[in-house]
């Protein structure tokens, strides 16, 4: 039978994670007045509570008092972290800004054409200057700037940022939401003539050190290993920088299941965490010896956290693994579940939002996997030999991890490695080496020639390991991909999967029961998913600036309409248009469609009992009478409504995103005149027409 008692720490952090959903979901559901008076009378009971006779007690659980009260503390310090909710907040202000202040937060990222930095608004000029706060991304141009800004740079920059807006496509990433989380509402993209540097002022010292000492053992580790890829990949698994990551290299880590050795995480830092308890075991033996390696634990990991930046996900790591080294000394009286819920706590008490961070979700989960699964999974089998205990340890432990994270890798991914043990059991233990040559390198970079010697066989190993990932992404059947569940069939996993842990583990019959409900709840929602976005017929421009991009899907295939940049280009149409074919089920990509017929300037194409007129290009000469349902125009190619509104008949005008922004205002404002239907995909967002359903 189950028991909650020993659990503390994990009610307190379930409960206050509750209430930071109930923020972020329904901020306005309890008002700040209501929920300050929820609190000061919820305190007030708890401690007549403590202060009753024992009678009283006995009928009062104080768990009534403190699971609400802790609740009711989640969502009130995720509103009052809700930065936009300030009345002097970027969003707020009244007038149109002309210039404003902000101070640059966190160091540079290095994207194709820009320069990422993040900045806080310190104060905006309207009709005089007056102080103003908001968070903000702010793209420097690598044609202006050939070298990013430092860290705490104090800048003055004209003109007014932009709202970021939400997604224009279906189901594309939203990167609003994705900001939203970090407090951040605004974007600017910027050249030399907008921006004055005037001083440096960092928001802390201390993080200005920390990163002064990242860029060190960046340009340590660039120094002594050789080749573009190798020193992207000793940076990225060092550090965690991943900017000179290239697309191949992160699909074929994806594909294989190794992607979380390429981003400083759990793995990481429990690789130094416990390589520190293995060189310090004799200590252990001394007076006292528990506390002095937690004591050197501590120092080390976050030594290593401040090599490294400090940015999130080591954070995150680093803290997860100081609580575990503080409670080590206590081994007999605490458990690691609630060493975990303590270190969660903190974290969200640090930063709410963290909540909704893939990275803090996945981190956790794998850890409880491993910690729960690993000892039951480890009992199965014992090999009589060392090297096979060895390979059966990191098998037990991936399956742990990929058991727990399953469902999440499916929501957040959409796809799952079929060789993920094999890629874990040689990729992982080469990881292990590349992290502590690569720290090796860093210790020795004072003396060239040994640190020499040290990258070199660094250098060697990550070779090894890109061999090993790109030769397992080449097997035939290495993944299952364009995988679309949604958040509550993920969920809904997440259950399944505990309810069938409960069934091996307590064999009860109820436990089946549920599982089985939990099953056939995926699988109508399943089926629902199916019948209104699959089995149908959907025509969708896309809003891909620059670019003509339209999908004719039918029943999980798609011809895919576009010019010939935006097909080569991966990238783009991994972020603005594969989210739609996600949700829609498409397993094949065409790109020319069978009934169509070329026309000067312009395609005729008959499609599912719709007739469309594509016009590209200028030169367009309509036929003496034509009529179509849709007129489809690209490439700022009809100058005059005339050309158009006088031999043609049809029902809607669709403007493509490979218009100019000038182009399509013009014809819309044009088109007033002539009461036509006008949809212009920059001004209003992707166009999805479903045409039937084909079951109706």
């Amino acid at each position: 039978m189950f028991r909650w008692i020993p659990y503390t720490f994990v009610r307190t952090v379930i409960f206050f994670i509750g209430g930071i959903l109930l923020g972020i979901y329904a901020p306005d559901l309890i008002g700040p007045r209501v929920s300050i008076l929820l609190i000061v009378l919820l305190s007030l009971l708890y401690l007549l509570q403590v202060l009753a006779n024992q009678r009283i007690r006995r009928f009062l659980n104080p768990g009534l008092i403190a699971l609400p009260l802790i609740f009711i503390l989640g969502y009130t310090h995720l509103v009052r972290q809700t930065e936009s909710r300030n009345p002097d907040h970027l969003l707020h202000t009244p007038d149109p800004i002309k210039y404003y202040k902000a101070v640059l937060t966190k160091f540079a990222e290095e994207k194709d054409r820009s320069w990422k930095m993040e900045a806080e608004v310190l104060a905006v000029h309207t009709n005089e200057w007056k102080a103003n706060r908001g968070r903000i991304v702010l793209y420097f141009s690598k044609i202006d700037f050939l070298r990013p800004f430092d860290y705490g740079d104090v800048l003055v920059i004209r003109g007014a940022p932009e709202i970021i807006q939400s997604p224009a496509n279906p189901g594309e990433f939203d990167y609003k939401q994705f900001l939203a989380s970090k407090n951040i509402y605004h974007q600017h993209f910027l050249r030399i003539k907008d921006v004055l540097r005037l001083t440096n002022s960092p928001p802390s010292k201390f993080m200005a050190f920390a990163i002064r000492g990242r860029l060190w053992a960046e340009a340590a580790l660039k120094r002594f290993v050789e080749g573009e890829r190798e020193q992207a990949i000793a940076v990225a698994l060092v550090l965690g920088v991943t900017d000179g990551l290239d697309n191949e290299l992160l699909n074929a880590y994806s594909a294989t299941g190794s992607m979380h050795v390429l981003a400083v995480s759990g793995l990481h830092v429990s690789i130094i965490y416990f390589i520190l308890l293995w060189f310090l075991r004799p200590v252990q033996k001394l007076a006292g010896g528990r506390w002095m390696v937690a004591i050197i634990s501590l120092t080390i990991l976050w030594m290593y956290g401040f090599v490294t930046g400090l940015t999130p996900s080591v954070l995150r790591a680093v803290t997860m693994f100081s609580f575990m080294a503080i409670a080590t000394p206590w081994s007999r009286r605490t458990n690691i579940y609630n060493t975990l819920a303590v270190s969660a706590f903190c974290l969200l008490l640090f930063n709410p939002f963290m909540i909704r961070s893939v990275g803090f979700q996945l981190s956790y989960l794998a850890v409880l996997g491993i910690v729960y699964l690993y000892p039951k999974l480890l009992t199965l089998w014992e090999p009589k030999r060392r090297v096979w205990t060895e390979i059966w340890k990191i098998t037990c432990v991936s399956i742990s991890a990929q058991i727990a994270t399953f469902s999440l890798g499916l929501l957040y991914f959409h796809q799952f490695p079929n060789y993920f043990l094999l890629s874990n059991l040689l990729v992982v233990p080469i990881s292990f080496a590349i992290l502590i040559l690569g720290l090796l390198v860093l210790a020795l970079s004072f003396i060239p020639v040994l640190a020499g010697v040290a990258g070199f066989f660094l250098e060697l190993t990550i070779q090894i390991a890109n061999y090993i990932v790109f030769t397992i992404e080449s097997f035939p059947f290495n993944l299952i991909d364009n995988v679309y569940v949604s958040a509550v069939q993920c969920c809904l996993l997440m259950v399944l999967i505990l309810f069938i842990i409960l069934v091996t583990e307590y064999r009860q019959f109820k436990y089946i029961v549920w599982a089985s409900v939990i099953a056939v709840s995926f699988a109508t929602i399943q089926w629902l998913h199916f019948s209104s976005d699959v089995n149908i017929k959907q025509l969708t421009v896309y809003k891909i600036p620059g670019h003509s991009a339209i999908d004719f899907i039918d029943r999980g295939q798609t011809v895919f309409l576009t010019d010939s940049a935006l097909i080569k280009d991966h990238e783009k149409i991994r972020f603005h248009v594969r989210g739609n074919r996600l949700m829609a089920g498409v397993r094949k990509v065409s790109h020319a469609l069978p009934h169509s017929q070329t026309l000067k300037g312009s395609n005729l194409i008959a499609w599912q009992g719709m007739t469309i007129l594509h016009i590209t290009e200028k030169n367009f000469q309509p036929p003496d009478t034509l009529t179509v349902d849709w007129i489809i125009i690209g490439n700022n190619a009809v100058n005059e409504m005339d050309k158009i509104a006088r031999n043609i008949t049809f029902k809607r005008v669709i403007l493509d995103s490979s218009n100019s922004v000038f182009f399509a205002t013009r014809f819309l404002e044009a088109a007033k005149l002539y009461k036509f239907d006008v949809h212009s995909v920059l001004h209003h967002g992707a166009l999805a027409f479903k045409i039937e359903n084909l079951e109706s």
